[in-house]
C-alpha cells in the first residue's frame, strides 16, 4: 500500500515497498496529584514529591453528587463474576505530573490502574503497560486485550456500538495493571513547550519519561516491592526491553519479565529494499495469509525456504536472471500470486501488490492481510484506501475508552468535555525523532542484557500469523542470535492465528492470557516466590 497509516512504524515500513494472593491488605487509594517532579535529565535522576492529600473512593452505580471535579485522582471498586471466580479490585485515574529543575510542569500524564482487592501489595505482581505508534494510547491493549472490560475488536466497524464487555482474559488473573498513555496520547499531554515536547517525543526521552512515571507510581502506591513486569505491543514492544533498562539504571527498579506484543525490535533495514532480510521476514507471513494458516505447523516449507533458498537466490541479485526467475515461481506458488506479477517484482512482493492484487475491487491491512475492505478507488495506480483496521477500529475503542473513564471511573480530565482524547496521534507519529547516529534504532542489545544480568528474567515474544507490519518470522531471526539463557524456556516465541492484533480473536487472546500468566508464575518461582492463584 502506498496509504500512509497512521503509526510511526508503518509509516517507516511504507517507505519503500512497506511505508494495543494473599494477603489482608487491599490496595492503597490513589494519592491526589503529587507536588510537579523535575523531568527527568539524561544525566539526573528525578525524585518523586509528597502526595498532597487522599482522593474519595466510589462505588459503581452510587450517587455520582460527590465527584471529583475534572482532572482530580478518582478511585472506584468493582467486582467482575467470570466463570470461575469472581474478581473484586480498585480502578485507579491518577495524573503524574514531571516539571523541569525550575518546577514548571512540562507534561501531565494519564495513568489508569486496576489492583486486585485483598492482595499483599508486596507480593502481589503489577504490570505495567504501554502501546505503541508511536502515538498510541494504552487503550488498545487495555480494551483489547488484558483490562477488566474489552470491546468486541473482531469484525467491528467505525460505526459499531462501542459496548464494553466483562473480559474473561482480563490479566487481573495473575497481576494487577497500570496502563500508561505517553504525552499526547490518550488524555495525556505535554505542557512546557515545543522543545520539551520534541524531547519527549524522542526514543532517548522517550524512555526517560515513561521510566519516571512508572517509578512514581510505584513510589505513591507503595509499591516498590512489587514483583514488577513491563507489557508492551508494537512500538510498545521496542520499548520494553530499553524500559527495563532504563529502570534499572536511572531509578533502581528491576523488572521480573517482559510481554512483547508484536514487536518491533530493530528498525536498521526495515525500510531498505535491497536489504534481501527484509524479503525473508516476511514471506512466512504472506503465506499464511495465502493459506488462511492457523498455526506456524502449516508454514514450515515456506519458513524452510526463506532462511534458506529464497536467501540465497535474494543475495544472488536480480543480476542473476537464474535465481531471480527461480525464486519467483517458487513465491508465485507458495502465495497463489500470478506468476507474471511476482517475476515483474523479481520474487519481492511489496505491500500493494499483496493486499491490493490479491483479491482485486477489495483491499487489505497490512496488520491482518486477511482483513479487506472494498477498494474506494479500484482502478487508480496508487492506493487511498483508509485501513480496515487501523481507522476501522478508531470509533469503537475511542468510544468505549471515553464511556468508561465517564461512567464506569467516574472521571473526566481537567478542561472536560472540550479536551481531546487521542486514540491515535497522527502528529507524534509524523514528528518523531529517531536519532541522528546514521543507524536506525533496536532493542535488541537491551534485550540480551536483560536476560544475561537477571537469571530469573523471562521475556514473550508473542506475535500474529498475518501481520505484516511487525512480521513474526522477523522476530524470530533476531531472536535466533540471543545466546541460549539457561534454562531454555527464559525466552519464548509464541505466534497466534491472526495479525497484529491477533488478541481481538478469541482463541488468540486466550492462548496469550495463558501464556503470559505463565511467564509471571515462572518469573516468581524463579525468584523463590509463589505464583499467583489463576
Amino acid at each position: 500500500m502506498t496509504r500512509i497509516p497512521l503509526l510511526a512504524l508503518v509509516a517507516l515500513l511504507l517507505s519503500g515497498p512497506l511505508s494495543g494472593p494473599a494477603g489482608a491488605q487491599a490496595p492503597a487509594a490513589a494519592q491526589a496529584p503529587p507536588a510537579a517532579q523535575a523531568l527527568p535529565q539524561p544525566a539526573a535522576r528525578a525524585e518523586a514529591q509528597p502526595a498532597a492529600s487522599q482522593p474519595g473512593v466510589s462505588q459503581p452505580g452510587a450517587s455520582k453528587s460527590g465527584a471529583s471535579q475534572p482532572g482530580a485522582d478518582r478511585t472506584t471498586t468493582h467486582s467482575l463474576a467470570l466463570p470461575g471466580r469472581t474478581l473484586d479490585f480498585a480502578a485507579t485515574v491518577n495524573t503524574i505530573r514531571l516539571a523541569n529543575p525550575a518546577g514548571a510542569v512540562q507534561a501531565e500524564i494519564v495513568t489508569t490502574a486496576f489492583q486486585l482487592s485483598g492482595a499483599a501489595p508486596g507480593t502481589r505482581p503489577v504490570t505495567f503497560v504501554v502501546n505503541g505508534g508511536p502515538g498510541a494510547s494504552s487503550a488498545w491493549l487495555n480494551l483489547g486485550a488484558i483490562g477488566p472490560w474489552r470491546v468486541k475488536l473482531d469484525g467491528a466497524l467505525p460505526s459499531t456500538r462501542p459496548a464494553a464487555v466483562d473480559n474473561m482474559e482480563t490479566w487481573l488473573d495473575f497481576t494487577d495493571l497500570v496502563f500508561l498513555d505517553p504525552p499526547g496520547t490518550g488524555f495525556s499531554r505535554a505542557t512546557g513547550g515545543d522543545k520539551a515536547r520534541r524531547g519527549m517525543q524522542s526514543v532517548d526521552g522517550d524512555i526517560r519519561t515513561l521510566a519516571s512515571v512508572i517509578h512514581r507510581w510505584l513510589q505513591a502506591q507503595g509499591r516498590l516491592a512489587s514483583p514488577k513486569f513491563i507489557a508492551g505491543e508494537s512500538y510498545g514492544g521496542f520499548r520494553g526491553p530499553k524500559l527495563a533498562r532504563a529502570l534499572l539504571d536511572q531509578q533502581g527498579v528491576g523488572i521480573s519479565g517482559l510481554v512483547l506484543v508484536s514487536p518491533v525490535l530493530d528498525f536498521n533495514g526495515r525500510d531498505a529494499p535491497w536489504d534481501p532480510m527484509r524479503w525473508v521476514g516476511r514471506l512466512p507471513s504472506l503465506v499464511a495469509a495465502a493459506r488462511g494458516a492457523a498455526g506456524r505447523a502449516e508454514l514450515r516449507d515456506a519458513e524452510d525456504y526463506a532462511a534458506s533458498d529464497y536467501l540465497e537466490d535474494l543475495v544472488r541479485g536480480e543480476h542473476d536472471a537464474i535465481a531471480t526467475e527461480r525464486l519467483s515461481r517458487r513465491v508465485a506458488e507458495l502465495t497463489g500470486l500470478d506468476p507474471a506479477l511476482v517475476r515483474h517484482r523479481a520474487g519481492k512482493l511489496d505491500l500493494g501488490a499483496f493486499l491490493r492484487d490479491r483479491d482485486p475491487g477489495r483491499v487489505g491491512s497490512p496488520y491482518d492481510a486477511t482483513v479487506t475492505a472494498a477498494d474506494p478507488f479500484p482502478s487508480a495506480a496508487n492506493d487511498n484506501s483508509p485501513d480496515p483496521i487501523l481507522d476501522g477500529l478508531r470509533g469503537p475503542l475511542t468510544g468505549a475508552m471515553l464511556d468508561i473513564y465517564r461512567n464506569r471511573l467516574d472521571w473526566q480530565p481537567e478542561g472536560a468535555p472540550a479536551r481531546q482524547y487521542f486514540l491515535l496521534n497522527d502528529a507524534i507519529a509524523r514528528e518523531w525523532d529517531y536519532g541522528h547516529s546514521g543507524n536506525r534504532p533496536e532493542a535488541l542489545t537491551e534485550l540480551r542484557q536483560f536476560l544475561a544480568l537477571d537469571a530469573s528474567a523471562r521475556v514473550l515474544v508473542a506475535h500474529g500469523l498475518t501481520d505484516l507490519v511487525t512480521p513474526y518470522f522477523a522476530s524470530k531471526l533476531l531472536l535466533d542470535q540471543v545466546p541460549e539463557t539457561a534454562p531454555p524456556d527464559r525466552l519464548q516465541l509464541r505466534v497466534y492465528a491472526g495479525g497484529h492484533m491477533f488478541y481481538s480473536r478469541d482463541a488468540s487472546r486466550a492462548a496469550l492470557h495463558e501464556d503470559a500468566g505463565a511467564l509471571v508464575g515462572a518469573a516468581l518461582a524463579a525468584e523463590g516466590g509463589a505464583a499467583p492463584a489463576r
